[in-house]
């Protein structure tokens, strides 16, 4: 009888293989290095860095060819610390990503599950931070959500992006609550791009409920009424455009961010300005630069980065980065999560190796 099933479930799988070709691939990232910290509440440090060229993590993605255009898709995405082992989000495997869809080529994508927001698809690949390949660039607190935290995805989420039609696609996103009130937890998001030659440009709008934000990282430690480590925002504005040129070697890029943060009766914005540039010397060798200027009420952080990277193939690089920040007097110094300065300035210089696969 064993061998009866055996045999019939090869046959199914070798009947299935000749209409449908699929694919799964895993790859990954590690970073690591040493920094040089000069205030963390008031004093300096040196420690072993992790993802700041890219952030750690492994994954899986697969593609099944269904015909006709469609393809069944899926990507399962877990961020972890080399320097420790640990998860980016504890007790959370896929933290990163987790969905599943349907892709077609003249339709477009539609995917479920635990996704990132368009701020993070589109505006994200145009900041300091990301083209600059620095961790650390990413605007104070991460309040506009350019970078993937443990925060950012919308969980329980339906995303759609279209075909590019000339360089231009656009998206809509809905995370639900999944409670019986339909507007807890609920999210949404739209998003318009356009990529065509050396010009890359894009735009997104999102409004969410009920969505913590990380406050306490920018040194704030009350806001709105509640403490800064527990901040939780009633409902969330979040908008922005940017765009990106390559002239030959030379790459310049600039950002803009808007995010409205209301609770208790309160009403705050969050403001971001952000530009820079990247130049390739040798095939193996590029420098990269950028200023970012941000404010929340009546504070204001301005910071500074400038880095190398060199790279030894095509997986891997070693870098080193310089940045600094500078604060306003009703603000303290706050690297995202380098740690808060016991006063208006802070300094970063570290050095590390990228792999990926």
């Amino acid at each position: 009888m064993k061998h009866v099933i055996a045999a019939g479930l090869a046959g199914i799988c070798a009947t299935s293989g000749a209409w449908a070709q699929s694919s799964v691939t895993l790859y990954g990232s590690l970073d690591a290095g040493v920094a040089y910290i000069s205030n963390v509440g008031g004093s300096s440090k040196w420690m072993l860095e992790q993802g700041n060229m890219q952030p750690d993590r492994w994954g899986l993605k697969g593609v099944e060819d269904l015909g006709g255009g469609l393809k069944a898709v899926f990507q399962l995405e877990n961020g972890f610390y080399t320097n420790t082992g640990a998860l980016a989000k504890a007790n959370t495997l896929f933290n990163r990503q987790a969905y599943v869809g349907l892709s077609s080529d003249q339709f477009g994508t539609l995917t479920l599950g635990h996704q990132t927001p368009f701020a993070f698809d589109v505006l994200g690949p145009l900041s300091t931070a990301y083209l600059g390949a620095s961790w650390y660039a990413f605007h104070p607190g991460n309040i506009d959500q350019l970078a993937d935290t443990g925060v950012a995805p919308y969980d329980n989420s339906m995303k759609y992006k279209s075909p590019s039609w000339y360089g231009l696609s656009f998206g809509a996103m809905m995370g639900f609550g999944n409670t019986t009130n339909f507007s807890t937890g609920r999210t949404m998001g739209f998003a318009v791009s356009y990529a065509n030659g050396p010009l890359k440009a894009g735009a997104t709008w999102s409004n969410e409920h009920d969505r913590s934000v990380s406050i306490s990282t920018t040194g704030i430690n009350t806001f709105q009424g509640q403490p800064g480590a527990t901040y939780i925002a009633d409902k969330v504005e979040n908008m922005g455009a940017g765009a990106s040129y390559q002239f030959g070697n030379l790459l310049v890029h600039g950002l803009y961010t808007r995010t409205k943060l209301q609770s208790n009766g309160y009403s705050d914005t969050f403001q971001s300005y952000d530009a820079g540039a990247n130049y390739q010397f040798t095939p193996a060798n590029s420098v990269v630069g950028g200023a970012a200027t941000s404010t929340l009420s009546g504070r204001r952080w301005t910071q500074f980065m400038i880095g190398d990277i060199y790279a030894l193939s095509k997986s891997t690089q070693v870098y080193v980065n310089a940045l600094y920040q500078h604060a306003n007097s009703d603000a303290q110094a706050a690297f995202f999560t380098a740690g808060v300065s016991s006063g208006r300035n802070q300094t970063i210089v570290l050095t590390g190796i990228h792999h990926s696969f």
